[in-house]
């Protein structure tokens, strides 16, 4: 069985959000999207800056970063977007099955 792991990314507007989240789902490298509206502050380019964005958290398999990256970086409007990778330490039974069965490799 994969590892299993939580991806976090924000994206710019809900539009974004969706592309990025539709194209994810749709090659199966991630199972599962949620989106929340977030506020968000943070310094960039030395000044802090603060902004609306859609927070996505992602549930896959930690092989597949590469290729959930390569995606990210090819749909988001950011310069620098932050994809972030968590893995999870312990997982139900029934999930687990979902989760392999739903994402590729």
């Amino acid at each position: 069985m994969s590892e299993f792991c939580e991806l976090v990314l924000t994206c710019g507007n809900q539009i974004e959000a969706n592309k990025i989240s539709k194209a994810l789902l749709g090659k199966r490298l991630v199972a599962c999207v949620r989106q929340f509206p977030v506020s968000s502050a943070y310094w960039w380019k030395g000044k802090i800056e603060k902004d609306s964005e859609i927070l996505l958290l992602m549930e896959g398999k930690e092989h597949l970063f590469d290729k959930i990256e390569a995606i990210v970086l090819k749909l988001h409007s950011y310069e620098t977007p932050g994809l972030y990778m968590k893995k999870m330490l312990r997982v139900s039974d029934k999930a687990a099955k979902w989760l392999e069965a739903e994402t590729n490799g």
